[in-house]
């Protein structure tokens, strides 16, 4: 009798290939740069067809963990963390010097390209912690709901979604058009008379929901960050809400600060 928990037949055997080659891989076992063995090599070591170890490659090639190389092999990937500088990626002056985005100046940073599209502008009334943080009313329709998905060498990495004051939105690109102009947003928001001087971002991680999975391409077993992020103007007042979902195997956050004493 098989002593093989019949949960586990129930998974086809290309996938239970794939997630032993993945915790291989997450415990260092396959490190960043070594070759996988061969599907011949693959299929005669866990007893399975030459075309269950294929399409278990295939999976993990999808999940962006391996890349072939014509001729040569399939290797483990280098991950390319995609850095956010919590310190300075909201400088006024990096925008006016570079006319981009946070977002699209630090990836040029990390030499790498970047893509945002905006797949809606709605107006609607406010989550409650979005409400709470911009001092909105949570029953009426006070804010401008913008949703982008964020690129990086066309790879999905975060999505961000942008809740502004209908005050300050109305009349602007702001409430209508996904195309911000130079400068993109924090321009916009400056010519409305709120220009950036502070920010305040809360930092907590959880599982992805499957909406997300499926979006951001996120393999299994990987958590997502989600970063509360609130704009800060000259008057202390806060005249933005994003809140980022990240692949945490593809983020990572980079904060300096100064220390305060009291």
């Amino acid at each position: 009798m098989s002593d093989v928990d019949p949960a586990a037949r129930a998974v086809p055997a290309s996938r239970r290939l794939a997630e032993e080659l993945r915790r291989a891989i997450a415990t260092g076992e396959l490190g960043p740069g070594a070759r996988l063995p061969s599907e011949r090599a693959l299929a005669e070591t866990h007893g399975v067809a030459r075309n269950t170890a294929r399409e278990a490659v295939r999976l993990l090639s999808d999940e962006g963990l391996v890349t072939a190389v014509h001729g040569k092999g399939v290797f483990v990937r280098e991950p390319q963390r995609l850095l956010r500088f919590g310190s300075s990626r909201y400088s006024n002056r990096l925008r006016e010097r570079t006319g981009l985005s946070p977002y699209r100046a630090e990836v040029a940073q990390q030499g790498r390209t970047a893509r945002v599209d905006c797949t809606s502008i709605t107006r609607v009334a406010p989550p409650p912690h979005v409400a709470n943080r911009l001092e909105l009313d949570p029953e009426t329709e006070t804010v401008v709901r913008r949703e982008n998905w964020y690129y990086a060498d066309d790879e999905p990495v975060q999505i961000g979604v942008t809740f502004i004051p209908w005050a300050i939105a109305e009349g602007s690109v702001l409430a209508s058009s996904a195309q911000l102009g130079t400068g993109s947003l924090y321009a916009r928001f400056e010519e409305r008379g709120h220009r950036i001087t502070r920010v305040r971002e809360e930092v907590s991680a959880r599982m992805p929901t499957p909406d997300e999975v499926r979006g951001l391409s996120i393999p299994d077993g990987v958590p997502v960050l989600e970063v509360l992020h609130t704009g800060i103007d000259e008057a202390d007042l806060p005249f933005e809400v994003t809140l980022f979902v990240m692949r945490a195997d593809l983020n990572g956050l980079d904060y300096s600060m100064p220390v305060e004493d009291r």
